[in-house]
């Protein structure tokens, strides 16, 4: 049954992935994004882009209108938008931290509170929310980013246990180092010195990212709820 699929930031990188897996399995699937074009991979597979700055409240509500209206209520939410202003501590402005946590935290809860409304009155949800291994492990340089991925487990696993009796899930992603246009603009240098850290020896393909997001939204994981899934290559183990 073809469920409606809404991923934020997925324009690019890990959220185009997990759209597409959404949209080839049959699925309406609709995107957020907050500049640019959306690829057209997405358009012509009949995915919904809707332009959404997720840390304005006002256009969260009409972008879940604009979905409502064309694939009925959200289904299945994957919160992946979130930005990064890397700096040292003592580098770090007030505005780089609060920006970080308002669109990775923040604009999470926004998205996940929407969504709510429709699960609740179905009885029904799956909600994936795209964390980070540095949110486990820590890093230099990552004070605002990290924190606001560490706290997406927190949110996850209160929000599993306050609505788990409606049968609506709420489980974390937590990928280590994916292969995407971020990752492509480091230097030799700096690939070969991220992959000598991981076990597997290599980064993700956005795919194998997709494939884990697939698997919690699928009628096999339904007793699955406040986990968090590494798909990270051993990097973060332990954590």
């Amino acid at each position: 049954m073809s469920r409606s699929v809404l991923v934020t930031g997925g324009n690019r990188g890990i959220g185009l992935a997990i759209a597409r897996a959404f949209a080839e399995a049959g699925d309406k699937v609709a995107i957020t994004y907050r500049s640019g074009e959306p690829p057209e991979a997405l358009t012509s597979l009949g995915v919904l882009a809707v332009r959404c700055d997720i840390t304005d409240s006002e256009q969260v509500e009409q972008a879940y209108k604009q979905v409502e209206d064309a694939h009925g209520a959200v289904e299945v939410l994957v919160a992946n938008a979130g930005i990064t202003k890397d700096t040292l501590l003592m580098r770090m402005s007030e505005e780089d931290f609060a920006s970080v946590v308002d669109t990775n935290l923040t604009g999470t809860f926004r998205v996940v509170k929407r969504a709510n409304r429709g699960m609740l009155r179905a009885k029904k949800g799956r909600v994936v929310l795209i964390s980070s291994v540095v949110g486990l492990l820590g890093s230099a340089g990552q004070a605002n980013y990290a924190a606001s991925k560490a706290a997406l487990v927190g949110f996850a696993r209160s929000l599993a246990r306050e609505l788990g009796s409606r049968n609506i899930t709420f489980n974390v992603v937590a990928p280590g180092f994916v292969d995407t246009d971020m990752t492509k603009a480091l230097t030799d240098e700096q690939r070969a010195g991220i992959v000598g850290q991981v076990p597997l020896g290599r980064y993700a393909r956005p795919e194998e990212i997709a494939a884990a997001v697939s698997f919690l939204a699928s009628d096999d994981a339904a007793y699955i709820t406040g986990a968090v899934i590494p798909v990270d290559g051993g990097l973060g183990m332990g954590h």
